[in-house]
């Protein structure tokens, strides 16, 4: 079966929508784009930022920013706390105050021997994520705790756009390496170092993600190394010997919280229910199979993060 394929900028990366005859692609897009626009933290004006800025304790929100919040603090449940959504502050300390699309990238060998000794991050000591609550028509958090729904909000928005998509048959959402699939799809995980395929995720109706520390890599106001993952018992960048993690899940966005704690983790343990991909600094490659069937394989098109069987 041929998919027909829409591809547009989103959330900082490349969107790829693939769906069967009929399937609304526009439809699919359009609900990406007012998820980017209700949940950037680089848009003063989103409802995210609003929530942040908002002094009250118990702020009004949509039904939209409700469910990613519910998504990104179900993404810490299941890691643990690795993957927690409320280090917004450290990052912005850490550099990331405005989006890294069109700014140079440090030099990933650079960085890497200019890293502190690789050692596990591990989850904060009292975490604010679990002082987050979602309520009816509202969200409450603790005055000065502010989200950041970066990773999240695209595993999210890939499960929303492939629920529009999944009715009219097979179809595929790949939103920067986060991919959610109705049918049976096989990812070819691609190496960091080498951009060669390096593994094969058998995929069915389910999801993959991928997280790491190659593609927003800068060095910091001090001239070191920084990028996005932070390892929330410190609050600064986590150097764990992981270079990349890819996730398998049912859903893209468990899959995104997976792949992060895979990464800041530096373990391949968090992959095995579902399995997933670990590559190392040197480039050793660490595949887990994991629990799940495999699904057979279709037609190879091209993926951000790898190649997409659709």
């Amino acid at each position: 079966m041929t998919l027909r394929e829409l591809g547009f900028p989103a959330m900082g990366t490349g969107v790829r929508l693939l769906g069967s005859l009929g399937a609304p692609l526009e439809a699919a897009r359009a609900l990406v784009e007012d998820l980017e626009a209700r949940l950037t933290r680089f848009d003063p004006g989103s409802e995210l930022c609003r929530l942040n800025d908002d002094p009250r304790e118990t702020v009004p929100a949509s039904a939209e920013l409700r469910a990613a919040v519910t998504a990104a603090l179900d993404g810490a449940a299941a890691t643990g706390g690795l993957a927690d959504p409320t280090l917004l502050g450290a990052l912005v300390e850490a550099g990331y105050a405005r989006s890294v699309t069109g700014r140079p990238r440090a030099d990933l060998h650079e960085a890497l021997a200019s890293a502190p000794a690789p050692r596990p991050a591990a989850p904060a000591r009292d975490p604010a994520w679990r002082l987050v609550r979602v309520g009816p028509d509202s969200i409450t958090r603790p005055p000065g705790v502010r989200l950041d729904l970066g990773g999240s909000a695209k595993g999210h928005a890939a499960d929303l756009a492939a629920a529009v998509l999944a009715p009219y048959g097979p179809c595929a959402v790949d939103l920067g390496g986060d991919l959610r699939v109705s049918g049976s799809h096989e990812v070819q995980v691609m190496h960091p170092l080498t951009g060669r395929p390096v593994a094969t995720l058998t995929l069915h109706g389910d999801a993959v993600a991928t997280s790491g520390i190659d593609r927003r890599l800068w060095w910091d106001t001090a001239a070191r190394p920084a990028h996005h993952l932070l390892d929330p018992s410190t609050n600064r960048p986590a150097w764990t010997g992981i270079l990349s993690a890819t996730a398998k899940a049912p859903t893209a966005a468990l899959a995104e919280a997976l792949a992060k704690a895979a990464v800041l983790a530096g373990r391949p343990e968090i992959l095995e229910t579902h399995g997933g991909v670990l590559i190392a600094y040197d480039g050793t490659v660490d595949e887990t199979v994991g629990r799940d069937g495999a699904a057979s394989r279709r037609e190879v098109v091209a993926a951000d993060r790898g190649a997409v069987v659709a």
